[in-house]
């Protein structure tokens, strides 16, 4: 069986609770009627019994069949509180209220314990008077002095003594009731604050849930594209390693062996030498692009060291007069740093061997305040930056690799060039010492 709810308890009381004061002051006084009333007193307090006992089964029949327009009364009140009688406050529950503390106050006059009946009005003055707040307090009022007449002895009072005590006792039990009354509103009050704080918690709570489902989602899509990217990040690394190693390794031997095919035995086997050492070169480095390692020039050597030595390596093999210059205060770099400076200059000079037809190149690395700058110069026939030629089955990835290199260093190439006026090649890196 269901717990009744503390509405459900109230509502029950406002329902039976004045029959049963009704009923208690009524035995009371039947108890004490030989004593306190006279026989007018009780043909007049019968006749009273009856009208309030009538007038509490009409008020009854009117709550039961008004019960689905609570919510109306509580819009006509216009408080916006709802109330726990059904179908009050309305000009109706003001009548009853009236009449019942009239006769609840007649009842008193005939005994003082009818006194008991009118205490109900304490209880459901403010629900059925509510729309009125003066009568309301009226109303309070009233059953106060019902009540502080029956303490005193009766009404009237019968000496000056019992006037004073009724005095005393009506003001006692005025203070008591309106005091309560407007303790128990500010109690609705607060208790309708919670309500809706409560209320606001909730959809403030909805909305946290549905905002997290949100995030969960948006996360997981991240998470997606994170891992796609790096997918596709990690094959242009490797496109990009295979390009600078393998294929350059490959135009390096095809040269090799080309050039010792026109030369005489003791220079073939020059050529060849070189062949080999490119392969062994070439393969090395392909194990390293797998293995996500540096450049094997940067094993031992520090980049300026590295590109000097690439330089010199590429003038001999090519025949092209090459130097390297450094300017300013050489420091450590990033091994990513130095790695993709390295990578950079190794496609240029390569492609200033495939497609310049150059006879001098220069290599210099800079060392500014806030970037590390490396340029690569050569006189060849140059080309139209503005149209450069389109990648093709025997092409590599040339500018278009060297500024996506640049680019995850946020970096950034620059390339002057034009026909018959030779290129120069500008890298521009943020400055990223070891750590």
């Amino acid at each position: 069986m269901a717990t009744a709810t503390v509405e459900e308890r109230w509502l029950q009381f406002y329902r039976w609770g004045p029959y049963g004061f009704l009923g208690i002051g009524t035995a009371l006084a039947g108890i004490t009627a030989g004593e306190l009333m006279t026989r007018t007193d009780a043909v007049v307090a019968v006749v009273l019994v009856v009208a309030s006992l009538v007038l509490q089964l009409c008020w009854h029949t009117r709550r039961t069949t008004g019960e689905a327009g609570g919510a109306e009364g509580c819009a006509e009140a216009g408080s916006g509180v709802p109330v726990a009688i059904p179908g009050a406050p309305r000009p109706a529950s003001v009548a009853y209220f009236a009449l019942r503390t009239a006769l609840a106050f007649a009842l008193t006059v005939c005994n003082p314990l009818f006194a008991v009946h009118a205490c109900v009005g304490y209880f459901d003055a403010v629900p059925l008077l509510s729309s009125r707040p003066f009568l309301a307090r009226s109303g309070l009022l009233v059953v106060a002095l019902t009540l502080a007449g029956s303490q005193a002895g009766g009404f009237p009072p019968a000496s000056g003594l019992q006037w004073v005590a009724f005095g005393g006792l009506f003001a006692l039990n005025a203070a008591l009731a309106v005091g309560l009354s407007h303790l128990g509103a500010k109690e609705a009050e607060k208790a309708a604050e919670r309500s809706a704080t409560i209320a606001e918690l909730a959809r403030a709570n909805a909305r946290l849930e549905q905002a997290l489902a949100e995030n969960a989602t948006l996360h997981a899509q991240l998470v997606l594209q994170a891992r796609e990217a790096g997918v596709a990040d990690e094959r242009r690394r490797l496109a990009a390693e295979i390009h600078d190693t393998l294929a350059q390794g490959l135009t390096g031997i095809i040269a090799q062996l080309q050039a010792a095919d026109a030369a005489d035995a003791d220079q073939a086997r020059v050529h060849h030498r070189r062949a080999a050492a490119l392969a062994r070169h070439s393969l090395g480095e392909a194990r390293r692009s797998v293995q996500d390692l540096g450049p094997v020039a940067l094993e031992h050597d520090s980049l300026p060291e590295a590109l000097a030595k690439t330089v010199d390596a590429w003038a001999e093999r090519t025949g092209i007069t090459a130097r390297f210059t450094p300017t300013g205060t050489g420091v450590p770099l990033h091994d990513e740093v130095a790695a993709t400076l390295l990578r950079i200059a190794q496609e240029a000079l390569a492609n200033a061997e495939r497609h310049s037809g150059a006879t001098r190149a220069g290599v210099t690395l800079s060392y500014m305040d806030d970037e590390v700058v490396l340029d690569i110069r050569d006189d060849g026939r140059g080309f139209d930056p503005a149209a450069p030629p389109a990648r093709g089955s025997q092409g590599g990835f040339g500018l278009a690799g060297m500024r996506a290199r640049a680019a995850r260093l946020a970096g950034a190439v620059e390339v002057e060039s034009a026909p018959g006026e030779g290129t120069a090649i500008s890298v521009r890196v943020p400055l990223v010492a070891h750590g």
